[in-house]
């Protein structure tokens, strides 16, 4: 089923098995997990839960405060993890379904499930955002990696990179082009500021994304943070969950996690972002000051132009595995 619904309905039965050949066949969590937490704009306590799901589901929301209200029907609210799905894309990207059930700030768990090498989920919360948690993406992989990996039957389909495809908008750029692998450049300009001008070149392997940028935070200025509490946003933003900056200074305890942490943070969220594609893309990622609104608009220029990618199984080079024996589905109470 292309909308990912079936997967959020039923849950197969996994073996367990080492997550061996991921990189040719698909992948989901060996058991559930969860936590709570404060969204980061709401300043809601939230909480989800992260399922296994069968191969083919991709990543589903599913609004469990939601269920039985409005006449809402159990369909209705679920949401896929799409680029066609992105509703906003202000200070974070949020997803929405044709009923108008939303959920917000998604890119940072996107970004672990990408990095983690994990295609299909079912991630319930009771909410309307995902908790912001400490502001990166590193307490994600702690819970997946926790929760396990088993690698399933089907195999992984890639988004190939064909031809050079580029969006620029303010004097901003983000673009994707021929990469035999996964590679993302970014480079980020704040004059006058701590931050300056950065740049960092990331390469897709085995634990870089773990090792490299799942703990840079999210980060902003107190005059900015103060202006949107103001509008009712960044309710939940505290020194715990997020970098804040004034003038040349930097307000955290212990200061930062790397000196680049923001540009590695700017990373962090295209890979969230880009992830939303429904699958691993192979090519190259460079990103010139943009953010949610132009990698979003990235995804679909690609998709617009069909000449410039294509569907393909497995990196190239990779070694062609025995699939796993695809076992029995059992459908199981949702809980919430």
């Amino acid at each position: 089923m292309s909308d990912g619904r079936r997967g959020a309905l039923d849950f197969p039965v996994l073996r367990s098995q080492r997550p061996s050949g991921a990189e040719v066949f698909q992948t989901t969590l060996r058991n559930r997990i969860g936590c709570a937490g404060v969204g980061l704009h709401s300043g809601q306590q939230v909480r989800f839960t992260v399922y296994p799901a069968e191969a083919g589901s991709g990543i589903v929301f599913r609004r469990v405060d939601l269920r039985e209200t409005d006449g809402l029907s159990a369909q209705d609210i679920c949401v896929q993890a799409r680029y066609d799905n992105i509703s906003s894309t202000q200070l974070g990207s949020t997803l929405s379904n044709a009923a108008g059930v939303s959920v917000a700030t998604v890119e940072h768990l996107m970004s672990a499930f990408s990095g983690c090498g994990i295609d299909n989920a079912l991630v319930d919360l009771d909410g309307p955002e995902l908790p912001v948690l400490d502001g990166s993406a590193a307490p994600f992989v702690m819970l997946l990696e926790c929760a396990g990996i088993v690698r399933l039957s089907e195999r992984r389909q890639y988004i190939r990179i064909l031809e050079t495809v580029r969006v620029e908008e303010d004097g901003k750029q983000a673009s994707l082009s021929v990469y035999d692998g996964c590679a993302l450049d970014f480079e980020i300009d704040f004059p006058g500021t701590v931050i300056g001008r950065q740049s960092y070149s990331f390469e897709a392997a085995p634990g870089s994304f773990k090792s490299e940028i799942a703990s840079s935070r999210t980060f902003g200025f107190l005059h900015e943070v103060e202006h949107l509490k103001s509008l009712g946003l960044a309710r939940g933003g505290t020194l715990q969950n997020a970098i804040v900056l004034d003038g040349d200074q930097i307000l955290n305890d212990g200061g930062l996690r790397f000196p680049d942490e923001f540009v590695r943070h700017k990373i962090l969220d295209a890979i969230g972002d880009l992830y939303l594609a429904g699958a691993p893309i192979m090519g190259r990622f460079e990103g010139v000051r943009a953010g949610h609104g132009l990698n979003n608009k990235l995804l679909q220029a690609l998709f617009n132009k069909p000449q410039a990618w294509e569907y393909c199984e497995g990196p190239m080079g990779a070694p062609r595995q025995a699939p796993v024996v695809a076992l029995p589905k059992v459908r199981r109470a949702a809980r919430g």
